[in-house]
């Protein structure tokens, strides 16, 4: 099957989208971060180990927006997509059977932080669906 040539216009308008995908996954993953940090000091007195982990979350997600814009696929958004899936996940236990030392918090689905953890997080999953596309699919020849 022949490959399609793209007219310098349509090559462009991909390469903008690439870019808008590329930025808006590096705020999405800095966003999960950033709030974890910001959380993390209240995190120390439920238990030290949370508050640590908040901690690693903000410098991993650190790390993946790196990683995203240095175009790093494997480092940049597979590492952001296991954080923030894994970071789902704890949230969803945090809530429903509990952490290690901590009991289930059923009351504090809507908890203004962790809705926004959460957003933050699933929009990034959802953008690292597109980045993660063929590159055939995303990177045109040009006629």
């Amino acid at each position: 099957m022949a490959e399609r040539k793209w007219s310098r216009e349509e090559a462009i308008e991909m390469n903008n989208q690439s870019k808008i995908i590329m930025g808006l996954g590096m705020a999405l993953i800095l966003a999960t971060g950033l709030i974890h940090v910001l959380d993390a000091s209240e995190s120390f007195a439920d238990a030290t180990y949370l508050g640590w982990l908040f901690y690693a979350n903000g410098l991993a997600a650190l790390s993946a927006a790196i990683g995203i814009w240095r175009g790093e696929r494997a480092w940049g958004w597979h590492c952001g997509a296991g954080l923030a899936a894994v970071t789902l996940l704890g949230y969803l236990a945090s809530r429903t059977v509990g952490l290690p030392q901590l009991p289930a918090e059923p009351d504090a689905w809507w908890e203004p932080l962790g809705v926004a953890s959460l957003l933050a997080e699933a929009g990034f999953l959802l953008v690292y669906g597109l980045a993660i596309r063929p590159s055939s699919a995303r990177s045109p020849q040009i006629a």
